[in-house]
Protein backbone atom coordinates (compact mmCIF):
# COMPACT_ATOMS: atom_id res chain seq x y z
CA UNK A 1 0.00 0.00 0.00
CA UNK A 2 1.58 3.36 -1.01
CA UNK A 3 1.75 5.73 2.31
CA UNK A 4 -0.20 8.90 2.32
CA UNK A 5 1.89 11.96 0.90
CA UNK A 6 0.58 14.03 4.23
CA UNK A 7 -0.75 13.31 7.14
CA UNK A 8 -1.88 15.47 10.19
CA UNK A 9 -2.96 13.37 13.08
CA UNK A 10 -4.70 14.46 16.27
CA UNK A 11 -3.89 18.37 15.38
CA UNK A 12 -5.61 20.91 18.36
CA UNK A 13 -5.48 24.47 18.43
CA UNK A 14 -7.08 26.91 20.86
CA UNK A 15 -6.98 30.98 20.98
CA UNK A 16 -7.61 31.67 24.50
CA UNK A 17 -11.53 30.54 24.97
CA UNK A 18 -12.01 29.59 21.29
CA UNK A 19 -10.87 25.78 20.65
CA UNK A 20 -10.10 26.64 16.56
CA UNK A 21 -9.20 22.76 15.76
CA UNK A 22 -10.21 19.93 18.44
CA UNK A 23 -8.46 16.63 17.60
CA UNK A 24 -8.27 16.55 13.52
CA UNK A 25 -7.19 14.03 11.09
CA UNK A 26 -6.48 14.82 7.53
CA UNK A 27 -4.81 11.97 5.15
CA UNK A 28 -3.43 12.88 1.57
CA UNK A 29 -2.38 10.65 -0.97
CA UNK A 30 0.18 11.61 -3.65
CA UNK A 31 -1.57 12.58 -6.94
CA UNK A 32 -4.52 13.21 -5.35
CA UNK A 33 -7.10 15.84 -4.95
CA UNK A 34 -7.93 16.38 -1.19
CA UNK A 35 -11.08 18.39 -0.55
CA UNK A 36 -11.17 20.44 2.41
CA UNK A 37 -14.96 21.65 2.88
CA UNK A 38 -16.84 23.44 6.05
CA UNK A 39 -18.23 26.43 7.14
CA UNK A 40 -16.53 29.98 7.52
CA UNK A 41 -14.88 29.80 10.68
CA UNK A 42 -15.05 25.81 11.19
CA UNK A 43 -10.70 25.90 11.16
CA UNK A 44 -9.69 25.28 7.68
CA UNK A 45 -7.94 27.92 7.57
CA UNK A 46 -5.66 27.47 10.91
CA UNK A 47 -5.60 23.69 9.95
CA UNK A 48 -3.36 25.00 6.56
CA UNK A 49 -1.72 27.92 8.49
CA UNK A 50 -1.00 24.74 10.98
CA UNK A 51 0.38 23.01 7.96
CA UNK A 52 2.61 26.14 6.39
CA UNK A 53 4.07 26.90 9.74
CA UNK A 54 2.21 30.19 10.35
CA UNK A 55 0.71 28.84 13.41
CA UNK A 56 2.14 26.34 15.53
CA UNK A 57 -0.31 23.29 17.39
CA UNK A 58 -1.31 21.99 21.16
CA UNK A 59 -1.07 19.23 20.25
CA UNK A 60 -0.73 16.38 17.71
CA UNK A 61 1.77 15.36 14.66
CA UNK A 62 2.59 15.71 10.88
CA UNK A 63 4.18 13.65 8.51
CA UNK A 64 5.29 14.23 5.19
CA UNK A 65 6.25 11.11 2.84
CA UNK A 66 6.35 8.91 6.45
CA UNK A 67 8.65 11.05 8.23
CA UNK A 68 7.98 13.89 10.80
CA UNK A 69 7.38 17.21 9.55
CA UNK A 70 7.18 20.03 11.81
CA UNK A 71 7.81 23.27 10.54
CA UNK A 72 8.74 25.89 12.66
CA UNK A 73 7.65 28.91 10.21
CA UNK A 74 6.24 29.28 6.28
CA UNK A 75 10.08 29.15 4.80
CA UNK A 76 10.76 25.67 6.69
CA UNK A 77 7.26 24.44 4.96
CA UNK A 78 8.45 25.98 1.89
CA UNK A 79 11.53 24.28 1.81
CA UNK A 80 10.01 21.28 2.31
CA UNK A 81 8.02 21.66 -0.37
CA UNK A 82 4.66 22.56 1.16
CA UNK A 83 3.39 25.73 -1.38
CA UNK A 84 -0.14 27.12 0.11
CA UNK A 85 -2.27 29.60 -1.42
CA UNK A 86 -4.10 31.70 0.47
CA UNK A 87 -7.71 33.02 -0.30
CA UNK A 88 -6.81 36.64 1.04
CA UNK A 89 -3.45 36.87 -1.32
CA UNK A 90 -0.17 37.25 -0.01
CA UNK A 91 1.30 39.77 -2.81
CA UNK A 92 3.73 42.73 -2.67
CA UNK A 93 1.79 45.54 -4.28
CA UNK A 94 4.57 47.38 -5.43
CA UNK A 95 6.84 44.97 -7.41
CA UNK A 96 6.28 43.60 -10.78
CA UNK A 97 4.71 40.49 -11.50
CA UNK A 98 7.81 38.73 -11.88
CA UNK A 99 9.42 39.58 -8.77
CA UNK A 100 6.13 38.20 -6.96
CA UNK A 101 6.90 35.39 -8.54
CA UNK A 102 10.84 34.98 -7.86
CA UNK A 103 10.70 36.81 -4.33
CA UNK A 104 12.25 34.49 -1.95
CA UNK A 105 13.92 31.93 -4.37
CA UNK A 106 16.30 34.72 -6.94
CA UNK A 107 19.26 33.45 -8.08
CA UNK A 108 22.14 34.99 -7.16
CA UNK A 109 25.84 35.61 -7.75
CA UNK A 110 28.21 37.78 -5.35
CA UNK A 111 25.25 38.83 -3.94
CA UNK A 112 24.06 40.19 -7.15
CA UNK A 113 20.32 39.32 -8.45
CA UNK A 114 20.46 37.62 -11.71
CA UNK A 115 16.61 39.09 -12.58
CA UNK A 116 16.78 36.91 -16.01
CA UNK A 117 17.41 33.39 -14.66
CA UNK A 118 13.92 32.08 -13.78
CA UNK A 119 12.55 34.85 -16.54
CA UNK A 120 11.48 31.53 -19.05
CA UNK A 121 10.00 29.86 -16.04
CA UNK A 122 7.86 33.15 -15.22
CA UNK A 123 6.22 32.99 -18.60
CA UNK A 124 6.14 29.61 -19.01
CA UNK A 125 3.71 29.51 -15.52
CA UNK A 126 1.91 32.82 -16.26
CA UNK A 127 1.20 31.34 -20.04
CA UNK A 128 -0.07 27.80 -18.23
CA UNK A 129 -2.68 29.40 -16.30
CA UNK A 130 -3.92 32.24 -18.36
CA UNK A 131 -4.24 29.28 -21.10
CA UNK A 132 -1.88 31.29 -23.81
CA UNK A 133 0.56 28.48 -24.46
CA UNK A 134 -2.10 26.49 -25.17
CA UNK A 135 -3.48 28.72 -27.74
CA UNK A 136 -0.28 29.55 -29.44
CA UNK A 137 0.14 25.90 -29.78
CA UNK A 138 -2.97 25.70 -31.35
CA UNK A 139 -2.75 28.47 -33.40
CA UNK A 140 -6.71 29.31 -33.53
CA UNK A 141 -6.19 32.76 -32.51
CA UNK A 142 -8.62 32.53 -29.29
CA UNK A 143 -8.76 35.57 -27.36
CA UNK A 144 -6.86 34.80 -24.22
CA UNK A 145 -6.08 36.80 -20.76
CA UNK A 146 -2.13 37.39 -21.04
CA UNK A 147 -0.68 38.75 -18.06
CA UNK A 148 2.62 40.61 -18.60
CA UNK A 149 5.41 39.57 -16.23
CA UNK A 150 6.50 43.34 -15.99
CA UNK A 151 3.40 44.54 -14.40
CA UNK A 152 3.37 46.30 -11.14
CA UNK A 153 0.60 44.14 -9.27
CA UNK A 154 -1.02 46.60 -7.86
CA UNK A 155 -2.35 47.71 -11.30
CA UNK A 156 -3.85 44.29 -11.78
CA UNK A 157 -7.55 42.97 -11.08
CA UNK A 158 -8.28 40.72 -8.46
CA UNK A 159 -8.61 37.77 -10.53
CA UNK A 160 -5.38 38.32 -12.36
CA UNK A 161 -3.64 38.75 -8.95
CA UNK A 162 -5.04 35.44 -8.08
CA UNK A 163 -4.01 33.92 -10.97
CA UNK A 164 -0.29 35.36 -9.80
CA UNK A 165 -0.70 33.73 -6.82
CA UNK A 166 -1.38 30.47 -7.95
CA UNK A 167 1.63 30.67 -10.19
CA UNK A 168 3.66 31.27 -7.53
CA UNK A 169 2.84 28.52 -5.77
CA UNK A 170 3.37 26.46 -9.30
CA UNK A 171 7.13 28.05 -9.98
CA UNK A 172 8.77 26.29 -6.79
CA UNK A 173 7.19 22.16 -8.49
CA UNK A 174 6.09 21.53 -4.67
CA UNK A 175 4.61 17.99 -3.94
CA UNK A 176 2.04 19.45 -1.97
CA UNK A 177 -0.19 22.12 -3.45
CA UNK A 178 -2.65 24.27 -1.41
CA UNK A 179 -5.39 26.00 -2.87
CA UNK A 180 -7.63 28.12 -0.66
CA UNK A 181 -11.19 29.13 -2.43
CA UNK A 182 -8.80 29.90 -5.87
CA UNK A 183 -12.20 29.98 -8.19
CA UNK A 184 -13.32 32.86 -6.16
CA UNK A 185 -12.16 35.74 -7.84
CA UNK A 186 -11.95 33.57 -11.42
CA UNK A 187 -14.31 33.43 -14.30
CA UNK A 188 -15.41 30.53 -16.14
CA UNK A 189 -12.45 30.89 -18.71
CA UNK A 190 -9.92 30.96 -16.18
CA UNK A 191 -11.54 28.32 -14.08
CA UNK A 192 -11.55 26.00 -16.98
CA UNK A 193 -7.84 26.49 -17.27
CA UNK A 194 -7.24 26.00 -13.79
CA UNK A 195 -9.04 23.05 -13.91
CA UNK A 196 -6.73 21.69 -16.48
CA UNK A 197 -3.34 22.36 -14.43
CA UNK A 198 -5.07 20.62 -11.78
CA UNK A 199 -5.12 17.74 -13.72
CA UNK A 200 -1.70 17.86 -14.90
CA UNK A 201 -0.20 18.26 -11.64
CA UNK A 202 -2.36 15.19 -10.68
CA UNK A 203 -1.21 12.84 -13.06
CA UNK A 204 2.49 13.92 -12.37
CA UNK A 205 2.20 12.45 -8.37
CA UNK A 206 1.37 16.48 -7.07
CA UNK A 207 -0.56 16.27 -3.88
CA UNK A 208 -3.37 19.04 -4.23
CA UNK A 209 -5.34 19.94 -0.92
CA UNK A 210 -8.63 22.22 -2.38
CA UNK A 211 -10.71 24.28 -0.26
CA UNK A 212 -13.28 25.94 -2.16
CA UNK A 213 -17.11 26.45 -0.77
CA UNK A 214 -18.56 26.05 -4.56
CA UNK A 215 -19.26 21.98 -3.89
CA UNK A 216 -20.63 21.72 -7.22
CA UNK A 217 -16.65 22.11 -8.22
CA UNK A 218 -15.24 20.63 -5.50
CA UNK A 219 -17.21 17.16 -6.88
CA UNK A 220 -15.72 17.53 -9.91
CA UNK A 221 -12.13 18.12 -8.99
CA UNK A 222 -11.39 16.06 -6.17
CA UNK A 223 -10.73 12.39 -5.38
CA UNK A 224 -11.30 12.79 -2.33
CA UNK A 225 -12.88 14.72 0.27
CA UNK A 226 -12.24 15.75 4.46
CA UNK A 227 -15.27 18.24 6.31
CA UNK A 228 -14.78 20.09 8.68
CA UNK A 229 -17.33 21.81 11.48
CA UNK A 230 -16.86 23.38 14.82
CA UNK A 231 -13.20 22.31 14.62
CA UNK A 232 -13.92 18.58 14.29
CA UNK A 233 -14.12 15.83 11.48
CA UNK A 234 -17.63 16.16 10.63
CA UNK A 235 -17.20 13.52 7.47
CA UNK A 236 -14.28 12.18 4.90
CA UNK A 237 -14.21 9.77 2.16
CA UNK A 238 -13.95 9.20 -1.58
CA UNK A 239 -16.09 11.79 -3.83
CA UNK A 240 -17.41 9.38 -6.04
CA UNK A 241 -19.28 7.87 -2.97
CA UNK A 242 -20.75 10.92 -2.16
CA UNK A 243 -23.39 13.39 -3.16
CA UNK A 244 -23.51 17.10 -3.25
CA UNK A 245 -26.61 16.86 -0.68
CA UNK A 246 -24.91 14.74 1.63
CA UNK A 247 -21.62 17.27 1.71
CA UNK A 248 -24.11 20.02 2.48
CA UNK A 249 -25.55 18.06 5.20
CA UNK A 250 -22.27 17.14 6.65
CA UNK A 251 -20.85 20.73 6.11
CA UNK A 252 -23.48 22.71 8.12
CA UNK A 253 -24.88 19.96 10.33
CA UNK A 254 -28.32 19.78 8.87
CA UNK A 255 -30.42 19.63 5.75
CA UNK A 256 -30.70 22.44 3.54
CA UNK A 257 -34.51 22.82 1.85
CA UNK A 258 -33.50 25.08 -0.89
CA UNK A 259 -30.84 26.79 -2.18
CA UNK A 260 -31.96 30.01 -3.80
CA UNK A 261 -35.07 30.87 -1.49
CA UNK A 262 -37.38 33.90 -3.40
CA UNK A 263 -38.86 35.94 -1.31
CA UNK A 264 -41.89 37.48 -2.44
CA UNK A 265 -41.05 41.15 -3.88
CA UNK A 266 -42.65 43.41 -6.03
CA UNK A 267 -40.50 45.33 -8.64
CA UNK A 268 -41.58 49.13 -8.52
CA UNK A 269 -40.22 52.69 -9.76
CA UNK A 270 -37.66 53.35 -11.43
CA UNK A 271 -34.62 54.24 -8.97
CA UNK A 272 -31.47 54.36 -10.98
CA UNK A 273 -30.93 54.68 -14.40
CA UNK A 274 -27.78 54.80 -16.49
CA UNK A 275 -27.75 56.43 -19.85
CA UNK A 276 -25.29 55.78 -22.55
CA UNK A 277 -22.75 55.86 -19.46
CA UNK A 278 -18.47 55.38 -21.12
CA UNK A 279 -16.12 55.52 -18.48
CA UNK A 280 -11.85 55.05 -18.77
CA UNK A 281 -11.58 52.66 -20.54
CA UNK A 282 -14.15 50.62 -19.31
CA UNK A 283 -17.16 50.54 -19.99
CA UNK A 284 -17.18 51.23 -23.65
CA UNK A 285 -21.02 52.07 -23.33
CA UNK A 286 -23.98 50.82 -20.66
CA UNK A 287 -27.71 51.60 -20.75
CA UNK A 288 -29.84 50.10 -17.93
CA UNK A 289 -32.71 51.29 -15.68
CA UNK A 290 -33.00 49.94 -12.04
CA UNK A 291 -36.34 49.96 -10.28
CA UNK A 292 -37.09 49.42 -6.26
CA UNK A 293 -38.17 46.14 -5.50
CA UNK A 294 -35.26 44.55 -8.04
CA UNK A 295 -32.31 42.18 -7.98
CA UNK A 296 -30.79 42.97 -11.60
CA UNK A 297 -27.57 40.82 -12.15
CA UNK A 298 -24.62 41.32 -14.46
CA UNK A 299 -22.67 38.63 -15.85
CA UNK A 300 -19.63 38.51 -18.24
CA UNK A 301 -16.02 37.14 -18.46
CA UNK A 302 -13.71 38.68 -16.28
CA UNK A 303 -11.88 41.86 -17.99
CA UNK A 304 -15.68 42.66 -19.42
CA UNK A 305 -15.99 45.41 -17.82
CA UNK A 306 -18.58 44.24 -14.88
CA UNK A 307 -16.84 45.59 -11.89
CA UNK A 308 -15.73 48.66 -13.84
CA UNK A 309 -19.30 49.54 -14.60
CA UNK A 310 -20.24 49.46 -10.98
CA UNK A 311 -16.92 51.86 -10.00
CA UNK A 312 -18.12 54.26 -12.76
CA UNK A 313 -21.45 54.17 -11.18
CA UNK A 314 -20.08 54.81 -7.50
CA UNK A 315 -18.19 57.55 -9.01
CA UNK A 316 -14.84 55.49 -8.05
CA UNK A 317 -14.00 55.66 -11.30
CA UNK A 318 -13.68 58.61 -13.83
CA UNK A 319 -17.30 59.19 -16.27
CA UNK A 320 -15.74 59.67 -19.76
CA UNK A 321 -19.34 60.54 -21.52
CA UNK A 322 -22.65 59.88 -20.62
CA UNK A 323 -25.10 59.99 -16.84
CA UNK A 324 -25.96 58.57 -14.02
CA UNK A 325 -29.44 59.77 -12.57
CA UNK A 326 -30.46 58.76 -9.09
CA UNK A 327 -34.07 59.51 -9.34
CA UNK A 328 -36.08 59.48 -5.81
CA UNK A 329 -39.69 59.35 -5.23
CA UNK A 330 -40.98 62.61 -3.68
CA UNK A 331 -44.67 62.33 -3.29
CA UNK A 332 -46.80 61.21 -6.69
CA UNK A 333 -43.44 62.65 -8.66
CA UNK A 334 -39.89 61.64 -9.67
CA UNK A 335 -37.15 63.60 -8.53
CA UNK A 336 -33.85 63.25 -10.28
CA UNK A 337 -31.55 63.81 -7.78
CA UNK A 338 -28.20 63.26 -10.16
CA UNK A 339 -25.32 64.91 -8.27
CA UNK A 340 -23.76 68.13 -9.15
CA UNK A 341 -20.18 66.46 -7.91
CA UNK A 342 -20.12 63.01 -8.87
CA UNK A 343 -18.20 60.93 -6.32
CA UNK A 344 -18.60 58.18 -3.57
CA UNK A 345 -19.90 60.70 -0.79
CA UNK A 346 -22.31 62.40 -2.64
CA UNK A 347 -23.39 58.68 -4.01
CA UNK A 348 -23.35 57.23 -0.42
CA UNK A 349 -25.84 60.87 0.42
CA UNK A 350 -27.79 59.60 -2.69
CA UNK A 351 -28.46 56.56 -0.97
CA UNK A 352 -26.44 53.85 -3.44
CA UNK A 353 -23.74 52.39 -1.76
CA UNK A 354 -21.07 49.63 -3.33
CA UNK A 355 -19.41 46.04 -1.70
CA UNK A 356 -15.99 45.73 -3.34
CA UNK A 357 -15.00 42.42 -4.63
CA UNK A 358 -11.18 43.98 -3.40
CA UNK A 359 -12.66 43.34 0.40
CA UNK A 360 -8.71 43.72 2.16
CA UNK A 361 -8.29 46.98 0.07
CA UNK A 362 -11.86 48.08 0.10
CA UNK A 363 -14.00 46.06 1.52
CA UNK A 364 -12.90 46.36 5.57
CA UNK A 365 -10.56 48.24 7.50
CA UNK A 366 -8.68 44.98 8.57
CA UNK A 367 -6.99 46.94 11.63
CA UNK A 368 -10.38 48.49 13.40
CA UNK A 369 -12.72 46.21 14.82
CA UNK A 370 -16.20 44.95 13.55
CA UNK A 371 -18.17 47.69 15.14
CA UNK A 372 -16.03 50.40 13.57
CA UNK A 373 -16.23 48.45 10.20
CA UNK A 374 -20.31 48.00 10.22
CA UNK A 375 -20.82 52.07 11.44
CA UNK A 376 -17.69 53.53 10.26
CA UNK A 377 -19.75 55.26 6.75
CA UNK A 378 -23.15 56.58 8.82
CA UNK A 379 -21.94 57.35 12.43
CA UNK A 380 -25.21 59.79 13.22
CA UNK A 381 -27.64 57.89 14.84
CA UNK A 382 -24.78 56.95 17.08
CA UNK A 383 -23.60 60.04 18.18
CA UNK A 384 -25.39 62.68 20.65
CA UNK A 385 -23.73 66.32 20.22
CA UNK A 386 -21.04 65.14 17.96
CA UNK A 387 -19.87 62.48 20.04
CA UNK A 388 -20.38 58.81 19.19
CA UNK A 389 -21.87 56.72 22.22
CA UNK A 390 -19.60 53.50 22.88
CA UNK A 391 -22.47 51.58 24.05
CA UNK A 392 -24.77 52.37 20.88
CA UNK A 393 -21.99 51.47 18.35
CA UNK A 394 -21.66 48.24 20.12
CA UNK A 395 -25.16 47.22 20.52
CA UNK A 396 -25.86 48.37 16.80
CA UNK A 397 -23.38 46.12 15.57
CA UNK A 398 -24.14 43.12 17.29
CA UNK A 399 -27.50 43.17 16.07
CA UNK A 400 -26.31 43.53 12.47
CA UNK A 401 -23.37 40.20 13.66
CA UNK A 402 -26.76 38.29 14.78
CA UNK A 403 -28.64 39.32 11.60
CA UNK A 404 -26.00 38.26 9.04
CA UNK A 405 -24.72 35.34 11.40
CA UNK A 406 -21.30 36.41 11.40
CA UNK A 407 -18.62 34.19 13.43
CA UNK A 408 -16.98 36.61 16.02
CA UNK A 409 -15.92 36.85 19.62
CA UNK A 410 -17.87 40.10 19.49
CA UNK A 411 -18.42 43.34 18.68
CA UNK A 412 -14.58 44.31 19.62
CA UNK A 413 -12.60 41.68 17.74
CA UNK A 414 -10.43 42.99 14.99
CA UNK A 415 -11.67 42.45 11.65
CA UNK A 416 -8.16 41.11 10.47
CA UNK A 417 -8.76 37.71 12.98
CA UNK A 418 -11.81 37.04 10.96
CA UNK A 419 -12.21 34.71 7.98
CA UNK A 420 -12.45 36.10 4.66
CA UNK A 421 -16.41 35.07 4.43
CA UNK A 422 -17.08 36.63 7.89
CA UNK A 423 -15.38 39.79 6.49
CA UNK A 424 -17.41 39.98 3.28
CA UNK A 425 -20.29 39.46 5.48
CA UNK A 426 -18.99 42.68 7.80
CA UNK A 427 -18.91 44.60 4.30
CA UNK A 428 -22.15 44.09 3.39
CA UNK A 429 -23.23 45.19 7.18
CA UNK A 430 -22.18 48.38 6.80
CA UNK A 431 -23.92 48.91 3.56
CA UNK A 432 -27.41 47.50 5.44
CA UNK A 433 -26.30 50.24 8.15
CA UNK A 434 -26.22 53.06 6.18
CA UNK A 435 -29.49 51.95 4.98
CA UNK A 436 -28.90 52.79 1.30
CA UNK A 437 -31.66 52.32 -1.19
CA UNK A 438 -29.45 51.35 -4.48
CA UNK A 439 -26.74 48.38 -3.64
CA UNK A 440 -24.29 47.75 -5.80
CA UNK A 441 -22.69 44.25 -5.36
CA UNK A 442 -19.81 43.05 -6.69
CA UNK A 443 -19.54 39.10 -6.51
CA UNK A 444 -21.03 39.58 -2.62
CA UNK A 445 -20.68 35.69 -2.02
CA UNK A 446 -17.32 35.44 -2.53
CA UNK A 447 -15.53 33.13 0.20
CA UNK A 448 -18.86 32.54 2.12
CA UNK A 449 -20.00 28.82 2.61
CA UNK A 450 -22.91 27.30 1.53
CA UNK A 451 -25.37 27.99 4.47
CA UNK A 452 -24.09 31.52 4.67
CA UNK A 453 -24.92 32.21 0.91
CA UNK A 454 -27.96 30.53 1.22
CA UNK A 455 -28.96 33.38 4.08
CA UNK A 456 -27.38 36.07 1.96
CA UNK A 457 -29.65 35.22 -0.47
CA UNK A 458 -32.77 35.27 2.07
CA UNK A 459 -31.63 38.20 2.76
CA UNK A 460 -31.35 40.25 -0.90
CA UNK A 461 -34.75 39.20 -1.18
CA UNK A 462 -35.83 40.91 1.98
CA UNK A 463 -33.91 43.81 0.96
CA UNK A 464 -36.00 43.99 -2.35
CA UNK A 465 -39.59 43.09 -0.47
CA UNK A 466 -38.56 46.55 1.50
CA UNK A 467 -38.25 48.19 -1.60
CA UNK A 468 -34.04 48.32 -2.52
CA UNK A 469 -32.67 48.08 -5.42
CA UNK A 470 -30.05 45.36 -5.83
CA UNK A 471 -27.48 45.56 -8.94
CA UNK A 472 -25.31 42.74 -8.55
CA UNK A 473 -22.47 40.94 -10.14
CA UNK A 474 -21.43 37.41 -10.20
CA UNK A 475 -19.45 34.90 -11.92
CA UNK A 476 -21.46 32.11 -10.33
CA UNK A 477 -24.46 31.94 -12.78
CA UNK A 478 -26.39 29.36 -10.79
CA UNK A 479 -26.84 32.27 -8.31
CA UNK A 480 -27.91 34.68 -10.94
CA UNK A 481 -30.37 32.61 -12.10
CA UNK A 482 -31.67 31.54 -8.75
CA UNK A 483 -31.22 35.06 -7.53
CA UNK A 484 -32.00 37.66 -10.15
CA UNK A 485 -35.32 39.29 -11.66
CA UNK A 486 -33.67 40.01 -14.91
CA UNK A 487 -29.98 39.54 -16.52
CA UNK A 488 -27.94 41.33 -18.29
CA UNK A 489 -24.85 40.07 -19.85
CA UNK A 490 -21.18 42.51 -20.48
CA UNK A 491 -19.30 41.73 -23.34
CA UNK A 492 -16.30 43.94 -23.91
CA UNK A 493 -17.26 46.43 -22.42
CA UNK A 494 -20.74 46.74 -23.41
CA UNK A 495 -23.69 45.87 -21.73
CA UNK A 496 -26.52 44.14 -23.28
CA UNK A 497 -30.24 44.50 -22.99
CA UNK A 498 -31.66 42.81 -19.22
CA UNK A 499 -33.93 40.37 -19.55
CA UNK A 500 -36.51 38.15 -17.39
CA UNK A 501 -34.19 35.54 -15.69
CA UNK A 502 -36.64 32.86 -17.24
CA UNK A 503 -35.24 34.07 -20.87
CA UNK A 504 -32.08 33.16 -19.43
CA UNK A 505 -30.07 29.46 -19.17
CA UNK A 506 -26.72 28.83 -17.87
CA UNK A 507 -25.78 27.90 -21.72
CA UNK A 508 -27.11 30.91 -22.96
CA UNK A 509 -25.46 33.31 -20.55
CA UNK A 510 -22.10 31.75 -21.19
CA UNK A 511 -22.65 32.24 -25.19
CA UNK A 512 -23.81 35.93 -24.63
CA UNK A 513 -20.53 36.05 -22.47
CA UNK A 514 -17.78 34.69 -24.41
CA UNK A 515 -19.15 35.98 -28.06
CA UNK A 516 -21.50 38.87 -27.31
CA UNK A 517 -24.15 36.88 -29.50
CA UNK A 518 -27.77 36.01 -27.39
CA UNK A 519 -29.31 32.92 -27.75
CA UNK A 520 -32.85 31.77 -26.65
CA UNK A 521 -33.11 29.90 -23.20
Amino acid sequence: MIAPRLEMLGIRKRFGATVALDGVDLLVQPGEVHALVGENGAGKSTLMKVLSGAVRPDAGRMLLDGRPFAPRNPYDARAAGVAIVYQELNLAPHLTVAENLTLGIERHTVGIICGRAFRQRVERALATLTGTSDCVERGDGAEKARIDPDTVVRRLPPAARQLVEIARALLIEAPILVLDEPTSSLGVAEIEHLFAVIGRLRAAGVSIVYISHFLEEVQRVADAFTVLRDGRVAGAGRMQDTTLSRLVELTIGRRLDEMFPRVPHTIGQPLLRIERLCGRPLPVEANLTLHRGEILGVAGLIGAGRTELLRTIFALAPIRSGAVRVLRLSRAKHRDAMALRPDPASRLAQGVGLLSEDRQTEGVALSRTVAENVTLSYLAPLSRWGWVRPAVLRRTAQRWIERLGIRTRGPEQPVWGLSGGNQQKVALARLLHHDVDALLLDEPTRGIDVASKTHIYELLGQLAAQGKAILMVSSYMPELLGVCDRIAVMHRGRLGPARPVADWTEHALMTAAVSGTETAA
